[in-house]
Protein backbone atom coordinates (compact mmCIF):
# COMPACT_ATOMS: atom_id res chain seq x y z
CA UNK A 1 0.00 0.00 0.00
CA UNK A 2 1.43 3.34 -1.02
CA UNK A 3 2.03 5.90 1.68
CA UNK A 4 0.16 9.10 0.83
CA UNK A 5 2.08 12.31 0.36
CA UNK A 6 2.04 14.36 3.60
CA UNK A 7 0.26 17.19 1.79
CA UNK A 8 -2.66 14.86 1.01
CA UNK A 9 -3.55 14.62 4.69
CA UNK A 10 -3.90 18.40 5.07
CA UNK A 11 -7.55 19.26 5.11
CA UNK A 12 -8.70 21.27 2.12
CA UNK A 13 -5.48 20.89 0.12
CA UNK A 14 -5.48 19.10 -3.25
CA UNK A 15 -2.68 16.66 -4.14
CA UNK A 16 0.54 18.46 -5.10
CA UNK A 17 1.23 18.97 -8.79
CA UNK A 18 4.18 17.17 -10.42
CA UNK A 19 7.57 18.50 -9.41
CA UNK A 20 11.03 17.43 -8.30
CA UNK A 21 11.23 14.66 -5.74
CA UNK A 22 13.03 17.00 -3.38
CA UNK A 23 13.85 20.67 -3.29
CA UNK A 24 17.28 21.52 -1.98
CA UNK A 25 17.69 24.94 -0.39
CA UNK A 26 20.63 25.84 1.80
CA UNK A 27 20.10 27.80 4.98
CA UNK A 28 23.41 28.43 6.69
CA UNK A 29 23.03 27.35 10.29
CA UNK A 30 24.60 29.31 13.10
CA UNK A 31 27.00 26.42 13.72
CA UNK A 32 28.22 26.50 10.12
CA UNK A 33 28.80 30.24 10.39
CA UNK A 34 30.78 29.72 13.60
CA UNK A 35 32.92 27.06 11.97
CA UNK A 36 33.63 29.35 9.03
CA UNK A 37 34.59 32.25 11.30
CA UNK A 38 36.84 30.18 13.55
CA UNK A 39 38.55 28.14 10.83
CA UNK A 40 39.12 31.10 8.51
CA UNK A 41 40.86 33.16 11.19
CA UNK A 42 42.65 30.12 12.61
CA UNK A 43 44.26 29.34 9.26
CA UNK A 44 45.25 32.89 8.35
CA UNK A 45 46.34 34.64 11.56
CA UNK A 46 48.77 32.04 13.00
CA UNK A 47 50.10 31.40 9.49
CA UNK A 48 50.77 35.09 8.98
CA UNK A 49 52.43 35.30 12.42
CA UNK A 50 54.67 32.28 11.80
CA UNK A 51 55.59 33.48 8.33
CA UNK A 52 56.35 36.93 9.66
CA UNK A 53 58.58 35.60 12.41
CA UNK A 54 60.33 33.37 9.87
CA UNK A 55 61.39 36.51 8.07
CA UNK A 56 62.87 38.02 11.22
CA UNK A 57 64.31 35.15 13.26
CA UNK A 58 65.73 31.70 12.59
CA UNK A 59 64.65 29.97 15.79
CA UNK A 60 61.80 27.51 15.52
CA UNK A 61 61.27 27.20 19.30
CA UNK A 62 60.58 30.94 19.47
CA UNK A 63 58.17 30.73 16.53
CA UNK A 64 56.38 27.74 18.07
CA UNK A 65 56.09 29.48 21.45
CA UNK A 66 54.73 32.65 19.87
CA UNK A 67 52.41 30.63 17.65
CA UNK A 68 50.97 28.59 20.52
CA UNK A 69 50.48 31.74 22.57
CA UNK A 70 48.68 33.37 19.67
CA UNK A 71 46.45 30.32 19.13
CA UNK A 72 45.56 30.22 22.83
CA UNK A 73 44.79 33.94 22.89
CA UNK A 74 42.87 33.69 19.64
CA UNK A 75 40.75 30.80 20.93
CA UNK A 76 39.81 32.75 24.03
CA UNK A 77 39.19 36.03 22.21
CA UNK A 78 37.24 34.51 19.32
CA UNK A 79 35.29 32.17 21.59
CA UNK A 80 34.41 34.98 23.98
CA UNK A 81 33.38 37.17 21.07
CA UNK A 82 31.06 34.45 19.78
CA UNK A 83 29.64 33.90 23.26
CA UNK A 84 28.92 37.58 23.84
CA UNK A 85 27.42 38.00 20.37
CA UNK A 86 25.07 35.04 20.90
CA UNK A 87 24.12 36.24 24.39
CA UNK A 88 23.40 39.70 23.01
CA UNK A 89 21.16 38.23 20.30
CA UNK A 90 19.29 36.15 22.88
CA UNK A 91 18.82 39.10 25.24
CA UNK A 92 17.68 41.30 22.36
CA UNK A 93 15.10 38.70 21.36
CA UNK A 94 13.75 38.47 24.94
CA UNK A 95 13.46 42.25 25.23
CA UNK A 96 11.74 42.64 21.86
CA UNK A 97 9.33 39.78 22.55
CA UNK A 98 8.35 41.26 25.93
CA UNK A 99 7.76 44.61 24.23
CA UNK A 100 5.67 42.99 21.52
CA UNK A 101 3.57 41.12 24.09
CA UNK A 102 2.96 44.33 25.99
CA UNK A 103 1.94 46.13 22.82
CA UNK A 104 -0.64 43.45 21.98
CA UNK A 105 -2.23 44.28 25.36
CA UNK A 106 -1.87 48.06 25.36
CA UNK A 107 -2.36 48.72 21.64
CA UNK A 108 -4.28 45.67 20.49
CA UNK A 109 -6.08 47.43 17.63
CA UNK A 110 -2.87 48.89 16.31
CA UNK A 111 -1.13 45.51 16.52
CA UNK A 112 -4.09 43.84 14.82
CA UNK A 113 -3.80 46.38 12.01
CA UNK A 114 -0.09 45.53 11.69
CA UNK A 115 -0.98 41.85 11.28
CA UNK A 116 -3.40 42.83 8.53
CA UNK A 117 -0.69 44.94 6.89
CA UNK A 118 1.71 41.99 6.81
CA UNK A 119 -0.95 39.65 5.41
CA UNK A 120 -1.92 42.29 2.86
CA UNK A 121 1.66 42.27 1.59
CA UNK A 122 1.28 38.53 1.13
CA UNK A 123 -1.69 39.14 -1.17
CA UNK A 124 -4.67 38.50 1.11
CA UNK A 125 -7.72 40.67 0.50
CA UNK A 126 -11.29 41.05 1.66
CA UNK A 127 -12.85 38.35 3.82
CA UNK A 128 -9.77 36.12 3.55
CA UNK A 129 -7.70 38.91 5.07
CA UNK A 130 -10.19 39.39 7.90
CA UNK A 131 -10.41 35.65 8.63
CA UNK A 132 -6.64 35.16 8.64
CA UNK A 133 -6.15 38.16 10.92
CA UNK A 134 -8.77 36.88 13.33
CA UNK A 135 -7.22 33.39 13.36
CA UNK A 136 -3.78 34.79 14.20
CA UNK A 137 -4.94 37.28 16.81
CA UNK A 138 -7.24 34.82 18.58
CA UNK A 139 -4.24 33.24 20.30
CA UNK A 140 -1.83 35.58 22.09
CA UNK A 141 1.26 33.39 21.69
CA UNK A 142 0.58 32.78 18.00
CA UNK A 143 -0.04 36.51 17.58
CA UNK A 144 3.28 37.46 19.15
CA UNK A 145 5.09 34.68 17.28
CA UNK A 146 3.72 36.06 14.03
CA UNK A 147 4.81 39.61 14.82
CA UNK A 148 8.29 38.52 15.87
CA UNK A 149 8.82 36.58 12.67
CA UNK A 150 7.13 38.72 10.05
CA UNK A 151 7.26 42.24 11.47
CA UNK A 152 10.59 42.20 13.34
CA UNK A 153 12.07 39.33 11.30
CA UNK A 154 13.54 37.74 14.42
CA UNK A 155 13.79 34.03 15.22
CA UNK A 156 13.96 32.59 18.71
CA UNK A 157 17.59 31.75 19.58
CA UNK A 158 18.49 28.12 20.13
CA UNK A 159 18.85 27.22 23.84
CA UNK A 160 22.50 27.07 24.88
CA UNK A 161 23.50 28.88 21.71
CA UNK A 162 26.08 31.13 23.42
CA UNK A 163 28.14 28.29 24.91
CA UNK A 164 27.93 26.27 21.70
CA UNK A 165 29.06 29.27 19.65
CA UNK A 166 32.05 29.88 21.93
CA UNK A 167 33.14 26.23 21.79
CA UNK A 168 32.67 25.98 18.02
CA UNK A 169 34.55 29.16 17.14
CA UNK A 170 37.34 28.54 19.64
CA UNK A 171 37.76 24.90 18.63
CA UNK A 172 37.77 25.69 14.92
CA UNK A 173 40.35 28.42 15.51
CA UNK A 174 42.64 25.99 17.36
CA UNK A 175 42.36 23.31 14.68
CA UNK A 176 43.00 25.81 11.91
CA UNK A 177 45.91 27.40 13.77
CA UNK A 178 47.78 24.14 14.31
CA UNK A 179 48.00 23.44 10.58
CA UNK A 180 50.50 26.23 9.75
CA UNK A 181 52.31 25.82 13.08
CA UNK A 182 52.83 22.04 12.94
CA UNK A 183 55.85 22.15 10.55
CA UNK A 184 57.72 24.42 12.96
CA UNK A 185 57.19 21.76 15.64
CA UNK A 186 58.25 18.87 13.40
CA UNK A 187 61.29 20.44 11.69
CA UNK A 188 64.29 22.36 12.99
CA UNK A 189 65.19 24.42 9.92
CA UNK A 190 63.12 27.60 9.79
CA UNK A 191 63.09 28.02 6.01
CA UNK A 192 62.14 24.38 5.50
CA UNK A 193 59.38 24.81 8.07
CA UNK A 194 58.14 27.91 6.28
CA UNK A 195 57.97 26.11 2.94
CA UNK A 196 56.12 23.11 4.39
CA UNK A 197 53.83 25.40 6.39
CA UNK A 198 53.04 27.44 3.29
CA UNK A 199 52.22 24.33 1.29
CA UNK A 200 50.11 22.76 4.04
CA UNK A 201 48.25 25.99 4.75
CA UNK A 202 47.72 26.63 1.04
CA UNK A 203 46.14 23.19 0.61
CA UNK A 204 44.04 23.72 3.76
CA UNK A 205 42.88 27.14 2.56
CA UNK A 206 41.93 25.73 -0.83
CA UNK A 207 40.07 22.83 0.74
CA UNK A 208 38.33 25.00 3.32
CA UNK A 209 37.37 27.60 0.72
CA UNK A 210 36.03 24.88 -1.57
CA UNK A 211 33.92 23.27 1.16
CA UNK A 212 32.65 26.61 2.44
CA UNK A 213 31.59 27.73 -1.03
CA UNK A 214 30.00 24.37 -1.85
CA UNK A 215 28.07 24.37 1.42
CA UNK A 216 26.68 27.85 0.79
CA UNK A 217 25.78 27.24 -2.85
CA UNK A 218 28.54 29.43 -4.32
CA UNK A 219 30.98 28.35 -7.06
CA UNK A 220 33.47 26.08 -5.22
CA UNK A 221 36.51 26.95 -7.34
CA UNK A 222 35.94 30.68 -6.92
CA UNK A 223 35.51 30.28 -3.17
CA UNK A 224 38.67 28.18 -2.89
CA UNK A 225 40.79 30.67 -4.82
CA UNK A 226 39.42 33.65 -2.89
CA UNK A 227 40.18 32.01 0.44
CA UNK A 228 43.68 31.09 -0.69
CA UNK A 229 44.30 34.62 -1.94
CA UNK A 230 43.25 36.22 1.37
CA UNK A 231 45.39 33.86 3.47
CA UNK A 232 48.36 34.13 1.14
CA UNK A 233 48.21 37.92 1.06
CA UNK A 234 48.07 38.15 4.86
CA UNK A 235 51.09 35.87 5.24
CA UNK A 236 53.07 37.63 2.50
CA UNK A 237 52.51 41.06 4.05
CA UNK A 238 53.51 39.81 7.52
CA UNK A 239 56.61 38.10 6.15
CA UNK A 240 57.80 41.13 4.16
CA UNK A 241 57.21 43.57 7.03
CA UNK A 242 59.06 41.32 9.50
CA UNK A 243 61.90 40.84 6.99
CA UNK A 244 62.14 44.57 6.44
CA UNK A 245 62.04 45.48 10.14
CA UNK A 246 64.30 42.61 11.19
CA UNK A 247 66.75 43.24 8.40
Amino acid sequence: MDTPHPAHSREGLPPPPPGPASEEHFTASATVRDLVIGMADGLTVPFALAAGLSGAVAANPLIVTAGLAEIAAGCVAMGLGGYLAARTDAQHYVVERAREEQETHDWSERERWEVMAVLHRFGLRGQSLQDATEAICSDRKRWVDFMMKFELEMSEPEPGRAAKSAATIGGAYAVGGMIPLAPYILFTDTQQSLLVSSAATGVALLGFGWLKAAATGLPPLKGALQTLAVGGLAAAVAYLIAKWVGG
